[in-house]
């Protein structure tokens, strides 16, 4: 499984099948995510002082295949961009990739496909869970580290830090379930985003992640209050 997919399957609520968070914040960060999970597995970095150059720039490091169609994808996509920040490469990471992961996990029978009408006209979709199994590990070692302080590894480090920077942490564990104040939640998401669990490339990709989606949430919320 992809840092994508659990994420995507955090943020998609198991019952109604719907995301906690507008679709273009999910976009962005399923596409940061994918940057994320590359510069983990040291395939995709950003330039220091020894490359030369600029420095804080997008580098492949390790082209071949990485065993995932979906990540050899976003690898190629940002051996188009390099010597580019990474914010250069998120959009195009998060092209058509939600509906991509949706249909993966619906292939290997963790979410079903539903669709609908509203008002018997308009079309929806929803993916509600099918098997629940995978979603409630990773939700159990994200709870682990917010909620009971153990050390996350890398990858729900990552998760936490991507959450954080949707503003979406206490969507996924719920304070009042486990007793907790919903500011202390996110001051322990925050203390983990920030932790020395990640290399340079990852911290950046994060950092510009979250600018993207604070960008795109101020847009939204301009264009709804001039509407």
């Amino acid at each position: 499984m992809l840092i994508a997919e659990d994420l995507l399957l955090l943020l998609t609520d198991d019952a109604a099948g719907k995301l906690a968070v507008s679709g273009v914040e999910a976009d962005i960060a399923l596409g940061g995510a994918n940057l994320v999970e590359l510069a983990l597995l040291e395939r995709v970095d950003v330039t220091g002082e020894a490359d030369g150059g600029r420095t804080g720039r997008l580098v492949v490091r390790d082209p071949s295949p990485t065993g995932d169609p979906l990540l050899d994808s976003a690898l190629m996509i940002i051996g188009q961009r390099q010597g580019k920040k990474p914010a250069a490469a998120i959009s195009p990471l998060s092209k058509n990739l939600r509906d991509t992961l949706f249909g993966r996990l619906v292939d290997r029978g963790i979410l079903r496909a539903e669709r609908g009408k509203i008002l018997g006209i308009l079309p929806t979709r929803s993916w509600p869970a099918q098997d629940a199994s995978h979603e409630a590990e990773v939700r159990r070692l994200v709870t682990q580290s917010l909620v009971h302080g153990i050390t996350p590894d890398p990858r729900t480090a990552a998760l936490v830090s991507l959450l954080h920077a949707l503003k979406a942490v206490p969507k996924v564990v719920d304070p009042r379930e486990h007793g907790v104040a919903k500011r202390d939640l996110q001051a322990h998401a925050k203390q983990i985003a920030e932790g020395d669990w990640a290399s340079k490339a990852v911290r950046q990709a994060i950092d510009e992640m979250m600018a993207a989606v604070m960008a795109a949430t101020t847009v939204a919320t301009t264009a709804a209050a001039t509407s």
